[in-house]
């Protein structure tokens, strides 16, 4: 049977790994192990996973170096494990280019759904209104039909979940939207609740698409509401 995806586990509990391995292969996923970030990052390169799950505290390598050499080389969607309690982590990690995170102590059903959440946003499912650009400025050009966004003639790189949520902006320019409303339509209903999601991913995108993020001209944040993206 072929499996559903190809993770990458970066982890040094090796008890944990272990577990991780025999569960997820069991949910028909194709795992691969690696003890240490410097072990992940080649196991990325080599093989191409279709999603990394990564632990924040390991020796030499930790997660957050790991991560942001990621994201140098590869959009590869990233849950990273952070300790209880440590709401700074979580933050940290969103803005740095995770696409979800998980607590430990963990249940393995918890992850699994997890994965499966950021797989099903992730893995080439196009936005409804797809096959068109939606959006185009003098500076400014987002695409659907080519799953990208330009910025002075130029590719922005960007992961499915931020292009996912762009490209909702930008079909719904010029109307508000409630967090609830894009947390359901990008991540899922299962997330309706996590706010920090829709201000960590427009922070995100911000930075990468507004001449100043601090003061965006693009996507406006209506307070106590939600966002709203500025008509072209």
């Amino acid at each position: 049977m072929k499996p559903k995806a190809t993770l990458l586990v970066i982890d040094d509990d090796a008890t944990l790994t272990r577990a991780l391995e025999i569960y997820l292969i069991r949910a028909e996923y194709q795992v691969h192990i690696a003890n240490n970030g410097t072990e992940g990052l080649r196991g990325l390169y080599e093989l191409r996973p279709d999603l990394v799950v990564l632990d924040v505290m390991m020796p030499q390598l930790d997660g957050w170096e790991t991560l942001r050499r990621i994201r140098d080389m590869s959009t590869t969607p990233v849950i990273m494990l952070t300790a209880h309690g440590q709401e700074a982590d979580r933050i940290k990690g969103l803005r740095m280019g995770a696409d979800d995170y998980v607590t430990k102590p963990f249940s393995l059903k918890e992850l699994e759904a997890r994965v499966d959440a950021v797989l099903r946003r992730t893995k080439g499912q196009e936005p409804s209104k797809a096959n068109r650009v939606l959006y185009i400025t003098d500076d400014l050009v987002i695409d659907s039909e080519r799953w990208e966004v330009q910025r002075h003639g130029e590719r922005v790189d960007m992961t499915s979940t931020e292009l996912r949520l762009l490209f909702y902006l930008a079909g719904n320019a010029g109307r508000v939207l409630s967090h609830q409303q894009i947390l359901a339509e990008v991540w899922g209903p299962e997330y309706v609740d996590n706010v920090d999601y829709t201000k960590l991913f427009v922070w995100r995108l911000r930075q990468k698409i507004e001449p100043n993020p601090s003061r965006p001209r693009y996507i406006l944040t209506e307070r106590g509401i939600g966002y709203r993206m500025e008509p072209a």
